[in-house]
């Protein structure tokens, strides 16, 4: 399957991994739908980048916002593709404080809000639209493509809402691979290491190299470009379902 003359969602494409993402299908001539909360960012963006790019304000956790998103996707064309790139929110916080204290809840809650149950949602709605497509050659009706992070299997310490988070993106890939594997629609995850995002710049250059210093190759963070290429990749290769790929330059959370 090929991007060109078909529809695709990318959450969170005003910034970060969702910007390189939506740059990198709008080349390859899809039509691109920014599902995000960033109005300037986004609305900049989508002008920057002309007529098959479009901003549609999304709240990942709201079935009615995503709703709307699929429905102006499919007002574009085919909607094939789906890839779910967005943050915002994290707490770092331990399971016990050091008054003793347990950690509020509220944060967890949120945390797993946002990355699980708003993957889930757009995962979910996304596909049902998928589905009413006809299917290639080879049975195919389209792709999506989650985001974990190696936070998932190495969680460091006062990560544990985020941790559990994509943990459980990770472990949700494989069964939704198979549940929709009879529908034509295939899922794969990525799970980036430290990648050098605006936000993470925000840091300066001294923490970055300190970042930098604990990956082994290349010596240095990944590109949102990278990420972009790979999710590119995936989305283009038929054979890619139901796992999940590092994209961390042989990195490894250690617990700090």
């Amino acid at each position: 399957m090929k991007l060109a003359d078909s529809v695709a969602i990318v959450t969170g494409g005003a910034g970060g991994l969702g910007e390189a993402t939506v740059r990198e299908l709008a080349e390859a001539g899809a039509s691109v739908v920014i599902a995000d909360l960033a109005d300037d960012k986004a609305e900049k963006l989508a002008e920057d980048l002309g007529r098959k790019v479009k901003y549609v304000r999304t709240d990942v956790t709201s079935e009615a916002s995503v709703l709307e998103t699929v429905e102006a996707a499919k007002a574009l064309g085919t909607l094939r593709y789906a890839v779910v790139a967005h943050g915002g929110f994290g707490v770092a916080e331990k399971v016990v404080q050091r008054d003793g204290s347990p950690a509020p809840l509220a944060g967890f809650t949120k945390t797993v809000d946002l990355y699980l149950t708003g993957t889930y949602n757009v995962l979910r709605l996304a596909a049902a639209a998928i589905a009413q497509n006809e299917p290639d050659a080879d049975g195919q009706r389209g792709a999506i493509v989650t985001t974990a992070s190696i936070a998932a299997f190495e969680g460091q310490i006062g990560q544990s809402a985020y941790a559990a988070s994509k943990a459980g993106v990770v472990g949700l890939t494989l069964v939704a691979a198979r549940d929709l594997s009879s529908l034509g629609i295939r899922v794969v995850t990525v799970a980036p290491g430290t990648m050098r995002t605006p936000i993470m710049e925000s840091v300066g250059d001294e923490a970055l190299a300190k970042f930098a210093a604990n990956i082994p190759n290349p010596k240095r963070l990944g590109l949102p470009a990278e990420y972009a290429s790979l999710v590119h990749h995936i989305l283009e290769n038929p054979y890619l379902n139901g796992e999940t790929i590092r994209l961390d330059g042989a990195q490894r959370f250690g617990p700090r």
